[in-house]
């Protein structure tokens, strides 16, 4: 950004810029003097100077002939006047080009973007002081510009930093010219090694190509944040560039699908729990009044295990139910400082089905909530259990789970991995209620991911990379709170 910021300061001093494509300038050019004139401006002065002086010696020579003064007194005379003639010149010439090249100082130096030089002693109703006054006001001008430029630079390089939007410009080529901090974070890049390369290489050519108003979701399947795109185009040095805002409307988005799913469920809930309700108390006054009925009664027993089948299945709903609410009913964080290292430790003793392994880095105080996060680690310290007791995990190695934390540039990633037979549907892993365990309900990942998103975190999984087999999942939550 500050190479790009830097092209923008120099535009004005470019002597390149306003030119076209073609490189062409469009500035036309006025002649000082007659194109085929072969001396400069102070040679031919000097010579038209020195003119009337051959004339003053031939009149000086006439007149000393005239009055027959001796020779030797003719060629000192001549001598004499021709010195004093010379000096006459050179002292007109001083007082002509002294002037002339003090603005042409001041000008190269307004050339060179230096703005402190200016032409002294100038005056009205004289030609060279008018000149020189007119210079010292364009001096005074484009000083006042340039600071304000300065200055509109200065707020513009502060205001792309602060922004928590990313931007980024590409040229004609798809060449990357301007990437902000906001942007470096987004995409996981560092301007002094993005800037200059292509959109393929830098693996943002879906960005390049997204039209305005584009909803985009960069990343992997398990990548939450999407992103509105705003495209518009600029000139800079006469090429067109395409610029970038990206809006982050993750949050957004979010809130408006949970209050979908809530006000879905209410519907939902309310018509299937009229109909649970009856069916589930029919079924058990059946039951009791089976107790009559003879034993040797071979309807007796279809009945049962019909109306078994209707309790079975009238409570399994009724727990999908109240699963739902528990997901939509997740209440705002209430932050307080929590012991990372306690908390964890809490979390591995809950689960006694594995051997649960905490081993982090130093302690760590987080502000968050710590019913919320407890909650979020059980299910992911649950998950990787049932992962590692899969009878597909194979290997021979027992049943473990492995708790870790470390943190860095401004957040704490707790990873939770296991030895099972890691991942084999990412597409999947957060949608609600989709599960491939036997009894599972489907929302422990998912209500994991809620919790952390609302403590500005999020959760991912995927497959160690380690060497060993089974999954990891990393809980990322911010050291600020």
């Amino acid at each position: 950004m500050e190479r790009f910021i830097g092209v923008l300061k120099n535009m004005g001093s470019d002597p390149s810029f306003g030119k076209g494509a073609g490189g062409a300038s469009r500035l036309t050019r006025v002649p000082l003097g007659k194109p085929g004139r072969r001396f400069s401006f102070e040679r031919g002065l000097r010579l038209w100077l020195y003119l009337p002086g051959l004339l003053v010696l031939g009149l000086c020579w006439l007149l000393m002939r005239q009055h027959s003064v001796e020779g030797p007194v003719q060629v000192l005379g001549l001598l004499v006047v021709a010195a004093g003639w010379a000096f006459a010149v050179s002292l007109l010439m001083e007082q002509i080009t002294r002037p002339l090249q003090t603005l042409a100082n001041v000008v190269a130096s307004l050339r060179e973007d230096d703005y402190s030089f200016r032409a002294r002693g100038g005056r009205r109703n004289d030609a060279v002081g008018d000149l020189a006054l007119e210079v010292n006001a364009l001096a005074a001008m484009l000083q006042g510009q340039r600071a304000g430029a300065l200055e509109a630079m200065a707020l513009v390089e502060r205001v792309m930093r602060s922004m928590e939007s990313p931007v980024l410009a590409f040229d004609p080529e798809g060449r990357l010219q301007l990437l902000n901090a906001a942007g470096e974070r987004a995409f996981g890049l560092r301007s002094q090694g993005a800037l200059g390369q292509s959109a393929e290489e830098l693996r943002l050519a879906e960005l390049l190509d997204a039209r305005d108003d584009d909803v985009i979701s960069p990343g992997d399947a398990q990548q939450t944040v999407r992103w509105v795109v705003k495209r518009t185009s600029f000139r800079l040095r006469g090429v067109p560039h395409t610029l970038l805002v990206l809006s982050d409307v993750s949050a957004a988005l979010r809130e408006e699908e949970r209050i979908a799913w809530t006000r879905l469920i209410r519907v939902l809930g309310h018509e299937i729990n009229n109909s649970l309700t009856p069916i589930k108390s029919i079924a058990g006054s059946l039951r009791g009044r089976l107790a009559g009925l003879a034993r040797a009664s071979d309807e007796r027993g279809d009945f049962e295990r019909g109306l078994e089948v209707i309790e079975n299945r009238s409570e399994s709903l009724n727990r999908f139910l109240q699963a739902y609410r528990q997901l939509m009913g997740l209440p705002a964080p209430k932050l307080s400082g929590v012991s990372l290292a306690g908390l964890v430790e809490r979390v591995g003793r809950l689960e006694t089905r594995v051997v649960v392994t905490v081993a982090g880095a130093a302690d760590v105080m987080l502000q968050v909530d710590p019913d919320q996060i407890e909650q979020a680690l059980i299910n992911l310290v649950r998950n990787a259990a049932d992962a590692a007791l899969s009878p597909d995990a194979g290997g021979g190695d027992a049943p473990q789970v492995d708790v870790s934390w470390e943190s860095g540039g401004g957040e704490v990633v707790i990873a939770v991995r296991d030895n099972g037979p890691g991942l084999t549907n990412e597409q999947n892993l957060f949608v609600p209620f989709y599960t491939t365990k036997p009894g599972g309900t489907g929302i422990g990942l998912v209500l994991a991911q809620q919790i952390a998103q609302a403590h500005r975190g999020s959760v991912q999984l995927v497959n160690r990379k380690d060497g060993q087999r089974g999954c990891r999942a990393d809980l990322k939550l911010p050291l600020g709170g």
